[in-house]
């Protein structure tokens, strides 16, 4: 650091007011410049790195910093800007508006891809049509099913006829029969189940598509 330099007088010089006025404020301006001189931030953050900068260092608000002239030489110890639980505190913000930040930006990547694939309601509602056909399909084959098991119940039904109705008194084979029968029968009824809450989910999620794009439509977003 260079020395402040000296406002000399002349030697018999009376210290009129002015005159000294004039000397403080060389001396504060000079005084001024040397301090802002870059200097060097030295830290070590709380995961125990050791960083540098030519600023204040942020990951550091919440302990000391030194800051360093151009010879290496500590010229202050920068006290700590924030306690921990406010640094703490401060970090969770900064988490929580990034994550806004990327929600807000998945949402348009949603709606941008959403108005590619469905340019306007026909071609909406033609792939809704078209999932709910294939749902119908799959219902149409469990349906022949089951009336071909209702057939084969009728067959079961008249070789018990030989033994009274009493199934105890029915072979085994026949006994196997009608159990498998009857477990088809379930397996059918469930999956019919199953085929209805599909369709119902199909309809709420074209529903709820169809919603957010009259929303887009009607904005007129571009994809």
């Amino acid at each position: 650091m260079n020395p402040l330099p000296l406002f000399r007088l002349p030697a018999r010089a009376a210290l009129h007011p002015l005159t000294v006025a004039l000397g403080l404020c060389l001396l504060a301006g000079t005084a001024a410049a040397q301090n802002n001189t870059g200097g060097i931030y030295s830290c070590t953050d709380s995961k125990g790195r050791r960083l540098t900068s030519d600023r204040p260092i942020p990951e550091c608000l919440d302990r000391e910093q030194r800051e360093l002239g151009k010879t290496g030489i500590v010229k202050r110890v920068v006290p700590p800007s924030y306690t921990a639980e406010e640094r703490a505190r401060l970090d969770a913000q900064r988490k929580a508006e990034e994550l806004q930040l990327a929600r807000v930006a998945e949402e348009k990547r949603r709606d941008r891809a959403l108005l590619v694939r469905y340019p306007n309601q026909a071609m909406h509602d033609k792939e809704r049509t078209d999932a709910l056909l294939q749902i119908d399909e799959v219902v149409g084959a469990v349906n022949k099913r089951q009336e071909a098991l209702a057939r084969q119940r009728k067959e079961i039904d008249v070789e018990l006829e030989f033994y009274q109705g009493d199934v105890n008194k029915a072979p085994s084979w026949l006994k196997r029969k009608l159990e498998d029968n009857e477990q088809q029968v379930q397996i059918q009824k469930r999956f019919l189940a199953e085929q209805a809450q599909e369709k119902q989910r199909i309809n709420g999620r074209f529903d709820e598509e169809l919603a957010k794009l009259k929303q887009l439509w009607a904005t007129g977003v571009k994809p």
